[in-house]
């Protein structure tokens, strides 16, 4: 029962000449402008389309005082009702419970410490169903076959963990349904709405699933695991005897099984891929069978468990072209599907699909203002490391050029936050506002990054700032051997752990960087594991075999965190910061920063103190890379 998700920080020898290199063909160039800043960053102008459960209306969020909040049009009509008028903050996510009501999340500052919010779709009967200081909200079963209720955690008895509560948005009114013991980190329902099974975290570092066939009976562990390997319940079979899973058990990629619960063992598998761990599984509620698999390679893609779900995504996916798509919500029916889709140069549109009529219609474009041909392909593509590990990642060059005509472009190297994360092809504004600037940025997955395999996620344990940062150097000197990167022009940018891995490459590569540009990242592992919010803390030792333990691996610290050998730095640094960051707290910003400014190593430093872990409101998004922006062109053009 791994977590491969514990760190989601938001945002994470000589090469072998062997090269993949995936969709270069060359294009007829056309001619760069230089697109205004705000395009690439302000709100879009519509975007998080959802179709409601009887197919009346479709929802959407849109800026309302440079804030996005949520507005409910009926089909058919061209007036919208905005439900929530928030000023301070965007609206974190939201969904339709039933025909009637919405329900949404909502932070203060930054501080992830989430509320609850419903309201009917006439904009009446809004109110905070969760308004606890410091208590954040945590959403376990939306209860679809229970149009009035859902099943939430929160943390208000003890910080450190998330007790299970039956909540009806109507009245409001919240039953505890069980006590946290101080070790499950996940609950699980049956499709009657019943609490069966949940996931914990033993001595540590130890996985366990329990069961109870009853709400009467107590829970017993079925299955202990190291947390190395993995079983992730995704939901009941449609009988509620067993459990659809993820499981990684005796096999290195994730595969789609059945697990008898009553016994602990995976009785079926049901999907698996050589190459990619499986994520997740699409499944009918109507029909009560699944669709697909999920699993992403460069791109994303699926695998059908029958003729007919894949003859419903091939109809689609023959009206869209070479977009890439999603189904975002339906109906309760599975008669209209709100679908979204995009491209690495798209940020794309929403479309209904009609099924009886098999028929697709556009809703919106998200930003019809950022056209197609003015922007960058994200090609896939592979490198050998120092120790013979594999690399996967994406290489964007500015518009016109190609493979075989990039030579000696300014480059930004951008390792990806998590660490335990991955980069995917998909439209990013960062990457294609910086190669409308005329830089090729480098993304890799380097080993940890999730998908691969178990094997190379343990690859990363105990290698931040070593092997992990030796893959992002490697990828580096490839792009230089290869002729693409101006060698005295190159710049590293991350954010979270991709702000780590900037500093710690400006330490341990101080001739190859000429900028680098830290974006609420790491500085120093010991203040790091020492301010983790609280409700990672049951994950604590997970974590010291993950990262490392300050004590018994306190060398291995002192040699990795950047602020401690800041003396090596010799690179013009441009940092960003949250005030009220709760997974990287400002200290490890303010560090790094005094540390270079007492040598007069260039560094500019911008702070927030409306934001958290990344900037969310329009302007502070403005600020930075406008600030990036001048900061890369004074140090590498």
């Amino acid at each position: 029962m791994r977590t491969k998700t514990l760190l989601y920080l938001l945002m994470g020898g000589l090469l072998s000449a062997a090269l993949v290199i995936g969709g270069c063909k060359p294009k007829k160039p056309v001619q760069a402008r230089q697109i205004p800043l705000e395009d690439f960053f302000k709100n879009p102008e519509k975007a998080r389309y959802q179709i409601s459960p009887d197919g009346k209306h479709f929802s959407y969020m849109a800026p309302y005082e440079k804030r996005m909040n949520i507005f409910v049009q009926e089909i058919g009509k061209d007036n919208a009702v905005r439900l929530t008028a928030e000023k301070d903050r965007d609206i974190s996510g939201y969904f339709w419970k039933n025909p009637t009501r919405i329900v949404y999340l909502k932070d203060t500052g930054g501080d992830e410490n989430f509320k609850l919010y419903g309201v009917n779709i006439d904009g009446s009967n809004l109110q905070c169903f969760t308004d606890f200081p410091k208590v954040r909200t945590e959403i376990f079963d939306d209860l679809y076959d229970f149009p009035d209720e859902m099943i939430i955690g929160l943390n208000k008895r003890n910080p450190e963990v998330f007790d299970p509560y039956r909540l009806n948005i109507v009245t409001g009114k919240m039953t505890q349904l069980a006590e946290n013991p101080g070790n499950i980190q996940g609950w699980i329902l049956d499709h009657d709405g019943k609490l069966r099974a949940a996931t914990a975290i033993v001595d540590g570092v130890n996985a366990q699933l329990l069961y109870r066939e009853k709400e009467t009976d107590k829970f017993k562990p079925i299955l202990t695991t190291n947390f190395k390997e993995s079983l992730s319940p995704l939901m009941f079979t449609f009988d509620n005897k067993n459990l659809f899973a993820v499981s990684n058990l005796g096999r290195d990629k994730s595969a789609v099984v059945i697990f008898d619960v009553a016994n602990g063992k995976e009785i079926q598998m049901l999907y698996e891929n050589k190459d990619y761990d499986v994520s997740d599984v699409t499944w009918s509620r109507l029909k009560k069978k699944l669709i697909c698999a999920n699993y992403e390679s460069s791109k994303q893609e699926r695998y059908y468990f029958d003729d007919e779900g894949k003859q419903f995504y091939d109809k689609i996916q023959k009206k869209l072209g070479n977009y890439t798509f999603n189904v975002t919500s339906l109906t309760r029916a599975e008669d209209k599907f709100m679908i979204r889709a995009y491209s690495d140069r798209s940020l794309g549109g929403y479309y209904v699909y009609d099924l009886a009529k098999d028929s697709l219609q556009k809703v919106a474009d998200i930003a019809p203002w950022l056209k197609e041909d003015e922007l960058a392909e994200m090609v896939p593509i592979e490198y050998t490391a120092r120790d013979s590990v594999k690399i996967q990642g994406y290489l964007t060059l500015p518009n016109g050029y190609t493979m075989e005509t990039a030579k000696n472009l300014p480059v930004v190297v951008n390792p990806h936050g998590g660490p335990w994360a991955r980069d995917g092809w998909y439209f990013n504004p960062e990457i294609q506002f910086l190669a409308n600037r005329g830089y090729a940025v480098l993304q890799m997955n380097f080993r940890g990054s999730t998908g691969y395999g178990r094997a190379f996620w343990e690859k990363s344990f105990k290698q931040w700032g070593k092997t992990m940062q030796d893959d992002i150097t490697d990828g580096t000197q490839w792009l230089i051997s290869k002729g693409i990167a101006d060698a005295k022009k190159i710049a590293i940018y991350g954010g979270s752990y991709g702000g780590y891995a900037t500093l710690q490459g400006l330490v341990r590569e101080p001739d190859l960087y000429a900028a680098g540009v830290d974006y609420v990242g790491v500085s120093n592992l010991f203040t790091f594991m020492r301010t983790i919010p609280p409700y990672w803390k049951p994950m604590l030792d997970m974590m010291y075999e993950m990262v490392g333990n300050p004590k018994g691996d306190s060398l291995q610290f002192v040699a990795t965190s950047p602020a401690l050998n800041s003396d090596k730095i010799k690179t013009p640094l441009f940092v960003a910061q949250g005030k009220n960051d709760p997974r990287v707290n400002i200290n490890e910003s303010n560090q790094i920063v005094e540390a270079l400014k007492k040598r007069s190593i260039t560094v500019e430093y911008m702070v927030k103190d409306n934001e958290g872990h990344g900037f969310h409101n329009e302007e502070n998004r403005f600020d930075f890379y406008r600030g990036m922006e001048g900061f890369l062109a004074k140090h590498l053009k």
